[in-house]
């Protein structure tokens, strides 16, 4: 690979960053620069770029070899906070360490000590032992000063390091001690007199370059991916165990430390997937329009013929807003953390376009498979063991006095009002539509169905499951720099609904005949999985766990949607695992802040920590209810979900 195409000098276009040739004149700038406490984002002629997003004590550096190619090698250390990338050729080495020295000059003015982390790859001909044993494995060099004053910031990074895995595999690790940190074939940026008399510190991480076959070979890039999201982690927990022992800095977590400012490709991809995924509504597309007609057809057969389901024209064409999809320019993003999870939203929407375009044939039920999963063994027998436990025959929703869709839409509005008095901002409405049968959230808006009628007794659950929990996040979620927060991240149906079954129960509006629903759509999933038809699950549903005729015509009519929907398991799958997260001290609320799967809590805590998110305007209101409170702490001690509706009367 030629040095023009792994260019950082020249790729960044987008972020309109000033270009000057390295010399004393831009050394002497960029210090001034940081001495106003001013960022430093420059591009430097011949090679390089230099990103210092606020006055931290420590530097990331990498130096491109001037004698071997060593293409991708510097995407390792993009996403810090503060990197240098610069040529490591000899005529600019002076230059560069004026630079370094500069820079460690200012942050120990300003925090009493200085670290510089240099990034290098190990030689490609080179093969270890361990990589003869096991091809691909990444390994390590640490490389730090004899007389080092670091123990512990080197036995932080020597564990962090040893957490990455590539293909399944434990990296190698080694430790070793040298006169001068540097790259072999250079001379070193900080020297070893440099580091004895000043409160500065020098450490080397030589990286094995498993993300491509060759210097000149094939690039890697899942691979580097992986690589550079575990070397990211490790980077900034040493920085955070120096700073924390060595500087007067005292960052609360060693997320803290991340990138704050996010650049314009960012925005960028995250306008472009937003643009696509707002052109559908995925789960409107593929509902019936024509339940009413389909059931009474189904009865007059006397429930012995498939019935004939009807969706929506789709509004859009799944080839071209594909086309629109892969426009997004995420290979250019930085932030690993970001870059992945715009990765993860990539593929997931991509998915749901692939879906539309199989609607009514076999495909589909291979694309819901792939983008909600099926029905695993522990959660089948969880919905058994609820079927078995719960029984069929309860007044929890007695048909008397039940609220019509007008009704209930009247009270939904007096509940969005109600947070509307908290958040004047809030833009949501109520629609009563005569093509649903159910209740839908759908882009800020409630829908309901003409025909829906709610039993009082479900009132006030229905209302903190829909607004109370889908509309929140939904706000919350726009209220955030990051629009897929709204639309949802990959995977943030189990939490959501999770969420929403859990605010319920927190309303005391959780019934029996609720919970047996919710197991038995599990079930009908599992056999419409396994090749049984509509009459069989609803035959099943009717007979062997005595459901209503039409209970168990709409759990199987929302199963066969489409052509097979296994999404329904995510609502007890996500109440099961959101119970087990409440259970091992996880808490409510940073879970509102938008649509996001529990995996994704990590990175929300990781953006929040560095200061990337808003607080959300939004707090349900039932957690402000002592009675909720009082149920909140019940889930701390409950053992099973079947206890939720047993207890539902406390």
């Amino acid at each position: 690979m030629s040095a023009a195409a792994d260019d950082p000098a020249k790729k960044p276009v987008s972020l309109g960053l000033r270009s000057q040739a390295i010399s004393p004149h831009f050394v002497a700038s960029a210090l001034r620069r940081l001495e106003q406490g001013k960022p430093l984002q420059r591009r430097i002629q011949p090679w390089g770029r230099i990103h210092i997003e606020r006055q931290l004590p420590f530097l990331v550096v990498y130096r491109r070899p001037p004698k071997r190619d060593d293409p991708n090698t510097y995407r390792l250390v993009l996403g810090e906070a503060s990197y240098l990338l610069a040529p490591g050729d000899r005529k600019h080495h002076r230059v560069v360490a004026e630079l370094v020295r500069g820079i460690a000059a200012i942050c120990t003015t300003e925090y009493g000590a200085f670290l510089m982390i240099e990034v290098w790859a190990s030689d490609d001909t080179v093969a270890s032992d361990a990589v003869k044993e096991v091809p691909g494995r990444a390994g390590f060099k640490i490389l730090r000063p004899k007389r080092c004053r670091l123990d512990s910031t080197v036995d932080v990074l020597d564990w962090s390091l040893d957490q990455v895995r590539v293909k399944g595999n434990q990296a190698e690790i080694e430790v070793e001690s040298v006169a001068n940190v540097c790259p072999p074939s250079h001379l070193p940026l900080l020297t070893s007199a440099q580091v004895k008399e000043q409160p500065w510190h020098a450490l080397g991480l030589e990286v094995r370059p498993v993300f491509r076959a060759s210097p000149a070979g094939q690039d890697f890039p899942l691979v580097r991916r992986v690589l550079h999201r575990g070397m990211a982690r490790a980077l900034k927990r040493a920085v955070f165990d120096f700073t924390r022992r060595r500087t007067s800095q005292r960052p609360a977590h060693y997320q803290a430390l991340g990138h704050r400012r996010i650049v314009n490709a960012v925005w960028s991809v995250d306008r472009l997937l937003a643009q696509v995924s707002n052109k559908f509504d995925f789960l409107l597309q593929v509902t019936p329009v024509n339940a009413d007609q389909a059931w009474n057809s189904f009865r007059r057969h006397r429930f012995d013929l498939v019935p004939e389901f009807m969706s929506r024209p789709l509004p859009i064409d799944p080839a071209l807003m594909k086309r629109s999809l892969f426009k997004a320019p995420i290979e250019r993003i930085e932030d690993p953390t970001l870059a992945q999870l715009f990765l993860d939203q990539q593929m997931e929407l991509d998915r749901k376009l692939t879906m539309l375009g199989d609607r009514g044939t076999p495909q589909f039920l291979y694309g819901s498979l792939a983008l909600y999963g099926g029905v695993e063994e522990a959660l089948l027998a969880l919905a058994y063991d609820i079927l078995d436990s719960v029984s069929a025959r309860t007044r929890d929703e007695s048909p008397r006095g039940a609220v019509a869709a007008l009704e209930f839409a009247r009270i939904a509005e007096g509940v969005i009002q109600e947070y509307r008095t908290t958040y004047p901002d809030l833009n949501a409405r109520v629609e009563v539509r005569p093509d649903l049968t159910g209740l839908m959230v759908s882009r800020g808006a409630l829908l309901i169905g003409s025909r829906v009628k709610v039993p009082k007794t479900r009132v006030d659950a229905l209302l903190a499951h829909e607004v109370g929990t889908h509309l929140v996040t939904y706000v919350n979620g726009l209220a955030q720099p990051f629009r897929q927060l709204h639309i949802g991240l990959p995977g943030y149906e189990e939490l959501q609904e999770g969420l929403a079954v859990v605010a319920e129960y927190l309303v005391g509006g959780l019934s029996r005949p609720r919970l047996r629903m919710l197991a038995a759509r599990v079930l009908a999933i599992h056999m419409m999985v396994n090749e049984a038809d509509f009459v069989e699950v609803f035959r099943e549903l009717v007979k062997v766990h005595h459901f209503g005729q039409r209970t168990a015509f709409n759990i199987a009519m929302r199963v066969f949607r489409g052509g097979g929907l296994t999404k329904d398991a995510v609502y007890l799958r996500g109440l099961f695992e959101l119970l087990e997260h409440i259970r091992s001290g996880g808490e409510l609320e940073p879970l509102i802040v938008g649509k996001f799967a529990l995996k994704h809590l990590p990175v929300i805590e990781e953006l929040n920590m560095r200061s990337v998110l808003n607080p959300p305007p939004l707090r349900p209101t039932y957690l402000d209810n002592p009675s909720a409170v009082q149920r909140l702490e019940e889930i701390k001690h409950c053992t099973s979900i079947i206890n939720l509706v047993k207890r539902r009367t406390r």
